[in-house]
C-alpha cells in the first residue's frame, strides 16, 4: 500500500524522469534549432578587386601582397598556390570558391578560379547596417507625414512638422529669444581691432 509520503518521492521521480527524457531528446534534435551550430568558415576571402591586381611577370611577394598568404602551397607543387574559401552556415548551407596561382619560376604566368564576390564580409555587413538605417528613417518620415495629414483632416491646430523634431515655426523664424535681455534694439558692441 502506498504511503504519502511514497507516493510524493514516486511522483518527484517520474516527473524528473520525464524532464530528463524531454531535454535529451530536444538535445538530440535539430527540429527546433537545438543545439545551435556555428558556422564555419576555412580559407581565403578573395575579392574581385584583388584579382584585378594580379599581372602576368609579377613576383610572387607581389602576389601575396595582392592576394595573401596562400592557404596551399605544396612543395610537390611549387609553381601553383590555392587560395580556397569554404562556409558552412549553421543550417548547412555550403559555399565555396578557388582561386589557383600557377608561377613560371618567380613570375606569375596565369590564374584560373570561380567567380570572387566584390565586397569583404564586413563591407557587406556596413552596407546591411546602412539599408536598414535608412529604412528606419523613411519609416520614421512616414509616420510623421501621416501625423500631419491626421492633425489637418481633424483641424487641430497642432504644429505641423516638416522632418521628425522640426516644426513649421522653427523654420520661419517664430521662435522666442532664449536669452531676455537681447532685444532687437540693443546695439551690437563694435569689435577691438587686432594689433
Amino acid at each position: 500500500m502506498f504511503t504519502s509520503r511514497t507516493l510524493t518521492s514516486y511522483l518527484r521521480a517520474s516527473l524528473l524522469g520525464v524532464v530528463c527524457v524531454a531535454g535529451l531528446t530536444g538535445c538530440s534534435s535539430t527540429q527546433w534549432g537545438f543545439p545551435y551550430r556555428v558556422g564555419i568558415q576555412q580559407g581565403n576571402w578573395v575579392t574581385k578587386d584583388q584579382v584585378s591586381l594580379l599581372r602576368p611577370g609579377m613576383s610572387r611577394e607581389q602576389v601575396r601582397y595582392a592576394l595573401g598568404t596562400p592557404t596551399l602551397a605544396s612543395v610537390l607543387h611549387a609553381n601553383r598556390w590555392d587560395y580556397p574559401y569554404y562556409y558552412r552556415a549553421g543550417n548547412g548551407k555550403v559555399e565555396e570558391r578557388v582561386l589557383t596561382v600557377i608561377f613560371e619560376g618567380s613570375q606569375l604566368a596565369s590564374w584560373r578560379g570561380d567567380e570572387q564576390p566584390d565586397l569583404q564580409p564586413f563591407q557587406i555587413a556596413r552596407e546591411e547596417i546602412r539599408t536598414s538605417q535608412k529604412e528606419a528613417a523613411q519609416h520614421q518620415l512616414n509616420m510623421t507625414r501621416e501625423a500631419n495629414d491626421a492633425a489637418a483632416a481633424s483641424g487641430a491646430s497642432a504644429p505641423v512638422e516638416i522632418l521628425p523634431g522640426v516644426t513649421f515655426g522653427q523654420t520661419t523664424g517664430d521662435i522666442t529669444p532664449s536669452d531676455p535681455s537681447a532685444s532687437p534694439a540693443a546695439p551690437l558692441e563694435t569689435p577691438m581691432p587686432l594689433r
